[in-house]
């Protein structure tokens, strides 16, 4: 399964908890996580990496993504 969320343009907490909410509801997969900032970069990162999600990190042009994996 694979999920998309789009964070750009928001602050933290809202990436993590929108984050949250699709991984809570997910034990396999692919989740992209756009974001717009080096913080939420951060924080979207270590919530996947603590709930055992493998993180890819990519530019695209001004944005963030991030690929999460398990």
């Amino acid at each position: 399964m694979e999920r998309e969320v789009d964070a750009r343009g928001l602050l933290c907490p809202e990436p993590v908890l929108l984050t949250k909410r699709v991984l809570d509801n997910m034990n396999t997969g692919t989740v992209r996580v756009l974001v717009s900032n080096a913080a939420a970069r951060e924080n979207v990162s270590r919530l996947a990496e603590n709930k055992g999600w493998r993180v890819d990190v990519s530019n695209q042009g001004d944005d963030i993504l991030l690929t999460l994996t398990k």
